[in-house]
């Protein structure tokens, strides 16, 4: 009875042991330079002034950055990259690109692009674009190969190598930094800061999290650069040094334009803005004690979005500055955007990302964020731009109140609670 008991409990032991190996969290990340050939011709996006013109040098380079995350069930890759955007076709190619369906599928890559408008152009990457219309980006094939080749060698080269990590994540408040450009006064403030470790206490990587755009240089810098998220990022690895690599992504930043010190040229703006970001993340780096013992797990959902149509006043605003009447427009609309969306969510211990498909305002974030954290996160944030760009995302009083971002918000006025609804179906199966 007593070899029999024995028995039983090594063998009890033996499965805790197995669950507790099964549930330690493995990692690896890497970065790679993304900057394209000046030969390839490819033009800046964010602008509709610059009617395609290629960039005419690089003044910093572009980079993209994956962390893959492994707990010996499940396994999710988050790739950040400083471009403006990608279009609904990017995604699906890389996934087809890295062929290991039994790995990775759409469910669970996710990509997070900083929203830089001295980067790749948006509409040149979207290969239902086949209208060779200069305002809106002309696609260029050679550029689509170029990206999908090196995010999905991206990918892989991460995905090797991976060893046990601790992850913490800490949220604070930054004042004077960013503002509603609307004029509203939605502005979210979080800055949010997630150290991923290796056992040994070497760092591995850091996700930031802050809501601004990267507009501080205009249509007449047609240099290649990062904008401010780059010069952040590249302060942080060398504050931090030991190999380290520093992630940023955006969050519900439609309307939250950031508030920089007007000397120099645009370029240093964006780097002593960029430089500023990163002291306050460096600070809340330091304070933060990773764990080995926190919640991993991933959600995902595809939603249908309403009938496409441009706002009634899109003339007035994103019509004139893109060049187009309205056949053009509905005929645009109906070739380049889609009708449904993925939406990711994506949970490690204190942070809950919920991804938002476009440009969300900061009312609609904030209020996701307020409803995750009432369910207990202590960390939750809005992955802006998350998988595929469809339009802004607005609520209907601001999408009836017209201006920039309403003109172009190209689902009617039901769009912003058809998304939250989305992303909180999506996100809140995580607070559990």
């Amino acid at each position: 009875m007593s070899i029999f008991k024995t028995i039983l409990s090594v063998m009890f032991l033996l499965s805790i042991t197995s669950q507790a190996q099964s549930s330690v969290i493995k990692a690896q990340a890497k970065e790679i330079i993304i900057t394209p050939p000046l030969e390839i011709g490819y033009t800046l996006g964010g602008y509709g002034a610059r009617m395609s013109k290629p960039a005419e040098g690089i003044h910093d380079n572009i980079r993209a950055k994956a962390l893959i995350l492994d707990d010996g069930t499940k396994h999710y890759a988050v790739i950040t990259m400083d471009v403006l955007g990608f279009p609904p076709n990017v995604k699906p190619q890389i996934i087809e690109k890295l062929n290991m369906k039994e790995r990775w599928t759409e469910k669970n890559v996710l990509l997070l692009p900083s929203h830089t408008h001295t980067s790749l152009e948006m509409f040149a990457l979207n290969d239902k674009n086949i209208f060779n219309m200069p305002p809106i980006g002309i696609f260029q094939p050679k550029l689509l190969e170029f990206v999908v080749d090196k995010l999905a060698g991206l990918i892989r080269e991460a995905d090797k190598n991976l060893m046990a990590v601790k992850i913490g994540t800490k949220c604070r408040q930054l004042e004077g930094l960013n503002r509603n450009r609307r004029g509203n006064p939605f502005v979210d403030r979080q800055l949010t800061v997630t150290r991923v470790d290796l056992q040994d206490g070497k760092p591995l990587a850091v996700l930031v999290n802050w809501t601004a755009h990267p507009t501080i240089m205009s249509d007449k810098d047609m240099y290649v650069s990062a904008g401010w998220p780059g010069y952040m990022q590249r302060e942080i690895e060398a504050c931090i040094g030991k190999g380290v690599v520093a992630m940023y992504y955006n969050g519900a930043e439609g309307d939250q334009s950031v508030i920089a010190k007007s000397a120099g040229s645009h370029y240093e703006q964006a780097e002593m803005y960029g430089r500023a970001i990163a002291v306050n993340v460096i600070k809340l780096y330091d304070s933060i004690v990773p764990s080995q013992d926190i919640e991993f797990a991933y959600n995902y959902e595809i939603i249908d979005l309403p009938d496409k149509k441009p706002h009634p006043q899109f003339m007035e605003t994103g019509g004139k500055e893109y060049g187009l009447d309205e056949e053009k427009i509905q005929g645009l609309l109906n070739q380049v955007l889609p009708q449904k969306t993925s939406i990711s969510a994506l949970r490690l211990g204190d942070l809950l990302l919920a991804g938002a498909p476009g440009e969300m305002i900061a009312e609609l974030g904030l209020h996701i964020k307020s409803v995750l954290k009432k369910d207990g996160i202590a960390c939750p944030v809005i992955g802006g731009l998350a998988n595929q760009w469809i339009s802004y995302i607005l609520s209907k009083n601001e999408y009836r109140k017209s201006g920039y971002e309403a003109s172009v918000s190209f689902y009617g006025d039901a769009l912003g609670d058809i998304i939250v609804k989305g992303m909180l179906e999506t996100a809140k199966p995580l607070t559990k």
